[in-house]
């Protein structure tokens, strides 16, 4: 899809506006007819802030298929498992409900997939309903009718944990995905001195995948060509980690506002993975200590990459390519040679294993 941005007009332009209106934010009536002003540009931040997207003001894939979601509430339409699979604030509602019954609907990402539709059958299977998996009036009430077990996330940190133990001790044939796409769609952006965020994020995925393999593990470059073509969205390549059966994803993106190194994590304001906080975590400790930037820390995000990605999955920022001094050091080998070690190393280190000197 074309990036939507301010001063469009257009058709494109009036279908986000009357979403955002129809979630409760305010859009100036001189604006409504389809013109991207000012009161477009706010309600469409507020929106991304509240759906932890970045807060760039631009409707792009990931903002537009939240928009899109945002419409849906449990019970508006029936849901099953089908393929491509359903997505929506309804779904996302379903996982809440299931997880707090103590139904294991896996990640709380609003899309409808197998554990979710095997978590819907447990339960079904439960209360003495038809196990058919299709939720419906009847599904729904039955939820209703039971109380939510507060310990339902407690118990999905755990889940998480043990998902991750039962992976590898070490990072010795780990399978560890690394994405540094920007397909179409996706704002990339070109430092001062004419560095391409998508060049310096190849250099440093290439960068990654040699330090990784030199530890016996094994990296999965999801950016890529598959078959002569491009993979064109950050859900294509999230799909690629999830089919090449990886443990972990590493996504490496240097058009952020943020200063300094920093990782993200996939979270919203009521659920996230504990697993990928852990990891951000120690990936900015690692990258702080050896590298010479700033440090801006760690954030919840939900974008696709951290989404729908089945594994723990982690984006990452040593430093951004709009800063002349950032844009320097990433056309410096030793640089970006010294982001894969510390990279690397936070990986080993989340495994539990030593880590290299």
């Amino acid at each position: 899809m074309r990036i939507i941005r301010t001063d469009d007009r257009g058709e494109h332009v009036r279908d986000v506006q009357h979403r955002l209106v129809a979630l409760g934010h305010a859009i100036s009536p001189d604006e409504l007819e389809g013109r991207f002003g000012s009161t477009t540009l706010e309600a469409v931040r507020a929106f991304q802030h509240s759906r932890s997207l970045p807060v760039d003001g631009l409707v792009g894939p990931d903002t537009w298929g939240q928009l899109v979601e945002a419409g849906y509430r449990l019970g508006d339409r029936t849901l099953y498992l089908r393929y491509p699979f359903l997505r929506g604030d309804d779904v996302g509602e379903l996982q809440r409900r299931l997880n707090g019954l103590g139904f294991d609907a896996g990640k709380e990402d609003g899309i409808l997939g197998r554990e979710t539709d095997g978590a819907t059958r447990d339960f079904q299977r439960n209360v003495g309903q038809e196990i058919d998996g299709i939720v419906g009036p009847d599904t729904i009430a039955a939820m209703a009718r039971l109380r939510p077990d507060d310990a339902a996330t407690s118990r999905a940190v755990v889940r998480e944990a043990e998902a991750v133990r039962s992976l590898h001790a070490s990072l010795e044939g780990a399978v560890v995905a690394i994405d540094a796409g920007i397909g179409p769609g996706e704002e990339a952006v070109t430092g001062p001195s004419g560095l391409a965020e998508a060049a310096a994020t190849r250099d440093l995925a290439a960068e990654l995948a040699a330090e990784l393999r030199g530890r016996s593990a094994v990296p999965i470059l999801v950016s890529e060509r598959v078959d002569g073509a491009e993979l064109a969205s950050s859900s294509e390549r999230a799909a690629a980690a999830n089919a090449a059966g990886a443990g972990l994803c590493v996504s490496f993106q240097l058009g952020g506002p943020e200063e300094g190194c920093s990782a993200a994590y996939f979270g919203t304001e009521s659920t996230y993975s504990p697993m990928g906080e852990r990891l951000a975590g120690l990936l900015v400790e690692r990258m702080s200590a050896a590298l010479d930037v700033q440090v801006s820390g760690t954030r919840r995000l939900a974008v696709s990459i951290l989404r729908e990605t089945r594994m723990t999955a982690v984006i990452v920022a040593p430093c951004r390519v709009l800063d002349p001094d950032d844009e320097e050091r990433l056309r410096d080998p030793s640089f970006r040679r010294g982001v894969a070690v510390s990279v690397a190393d936070a990986i080993e280190e989340f495994l539990g294993a030593p880590t290299s000197t």
